[in-house]
Formats: C-alpha cells, sequence, structure tokens
C-alpha cells in the first residue's frame, strides 16, 4: 500500500509538472504572436512614412531569413548564429529602418535625388532609430531582441571598408546583426521601383552586390549570398509588384 501510494503521488506529480510545462508553453507561445502583432504593426506605421519603399519591410525579412539559411549551410558563423539570435534578427529586420519617423517628410518622401544637405540628414535614422532602442532597453534587463534590434537599426548601413555611416566602422566592429541586414537592405533598394529609378535587372543587382564584397559587405556573407541569390530572385518575384 505504501509502495502504491508512493507511485501515485509521483504519478500525479509529473502530470502536473507536465501540465504546467504545456501551460508555460502555451502562454510563451501567446506573448510571441502579440509580440509579432506589434512588430508588423510598428513596421507598417514606418512604410505609411515612407511612402517611396512599400513593402521593403516584408521583403527584407524574408532576404534575412533565406541568408540565415545559407550562411548555417555554409558554416558562415555558425558559433554566432545560434537559434535565439536568428529568430530575434528575423523579428527585427522589418524594423531596420524604424527610425526613418523621426525624418521630415519632405525629405524621406522626395521623389528625386537628395542633396547632400538632405542625405546628411537621412543618415540620422540610423541614429534616431538606435536611440529609441536603447532608451526602451532601460526597462528590460537584458532583453536579446532589443540589442538585436539596436545593431541592426544603428548599423544596416555600415560598410566593411569603413566608409559607411554613422559611425564609419570598420570590418567586425560592425554588429553581426548589422552586416547580415546590409545585403537584404542594398538588394531590394536595387531591385525595387522608386520615382526616381527604374527597377534594376537580378543580374545586375547581384553583380553590384558581388563587386561589393569586401568593400561594402562582410566576404563571409556576401559568399553565402551568392550562393542563394536565386531564393533572393524567387522572393522579390513573389513580393515586388
Amino acid at each position: 500500500d505504501i509502495i502504491r501510494a508512493r507511485v501515485r503521488n509521483q504519478v500525479e506529480l509529473y502530470e502536473y509538472r507536465r501540465g504546467l510545462e504545456r501551460l508555460v508553453a502555451q502562454k510563451t507561445r501567446n506573448v510571441l504572436e502579440l509580440q509579432d502583432a506589434i512588430l508588423l504593426m510598428l513596421s507598417d506605421l514606418v512604410e505609411c512614412r515612407d511612402q517611396l519603399t512599400s513593402g521593403h519591410a516584408q521583403r527584407t525579412r524574408n532576404y534575412v531569413h533565406c541568408l540565415l539559411e545559407q550562411m548555417l549551410a555554409s558554416d558562415c558563423y555558425t558559433q554566432e548564429l545560434t537559434p535565439i539570435f536568428r529568430q530575434d534578427l528575423i523579428r527585427a529586420a522589418p524594423l531596420h529602418d524604424i527610425g526613418k519617423v523621426g525624418i521630415a517628410d519632405a525629405i524621406l518622401n522626395k521623389p528625386g535625388k537628395l542633396t547632400a544637405e538632405e542625405f546628411a540628414i537621412m543618415q540620422q535614422h540610423t541614429v534616431i532609430g538606435a536611440n529609441a532602442i536603447m532608451r526602451a532597453m532601460h526597462t528590460i534587463e537584458d532583453n536579446s531582441f532589443l540589442r538585436v534590434l539596436r545593431d541592426v537599426a544603428l548599423s544596416h548601413h555600415e560598410k566593411w571598408d569603413g566608409s559607411g555611416y554613422p559611425l564609419r566602422l570598420i570590418a567586425r566592429m560592425i554588429p553581426l546583426a548589422g552586416r547580415i541586414m546590409a545585403i537584404p537592405d542594398v538588394y531590394d533598394a536595387l531591385v525595387s521601383k522608386r520615382p526616381y529609378k527604374d527597377p534594376m535587372p537580378h543580374s545586375r543587382a547581384v553583380q553590384i552586390i558581388r563587386e561589393g564584397i569586401g568593400t561594402h559587405f562582410d566576404p563571409h556573407i556576401g559568399a553565402a549570398f551568392l550562393k542563394c541569390e536565386s531564393e533572393f530572385a524567387n522572393i522579390a518575384r513573389e513580393l515586388l509588384t
């Protein structure tokens, strides 16, 4: 009888723990779904301000996902590409231009080439976005997603040779998230139509990125892109309107 009672207690305890684990897993999924909905809403708000780049946020998210998969397959930065980092970067990608909400409409939606002064102001969207994210970071302890989002917002226009902006960082001084984001961001800008330019053919966009490997782009990430560029073309074909 004692053994039966102990076994019954252990079984009941096991079932109770399993129930708690299922409840926690469901609550975690609910939180992630809510966060994703908020992130989607924020990226939509950014695109409402920046009328010249409609759909850019969603396309870059898909490009980033594709590039990360190829980087893993190519054994490129595999130690850094943890499951959490990959998840955070894919979720952060649509908000890489969140700082554009702080740029005046006359510059943000100018249907033509920016002057040097206007371009200097436009460059500040990286700092505006990063500063807003860092203020949020002060309220949440050790949040990996906000760290990745900050890095993406601040550094996606930095270049491997140090000629980018806003901080002119060089090579691996540039956060990995920014180095990865740079290729999808440039690719989509090249193949998309703008009021001041026609869309560029995929082959020409690939050629420009290839020529920028080692100067604009991280050589290892650039090599991974060249292995999956046809998948980028498929994403562009499906999502560009």
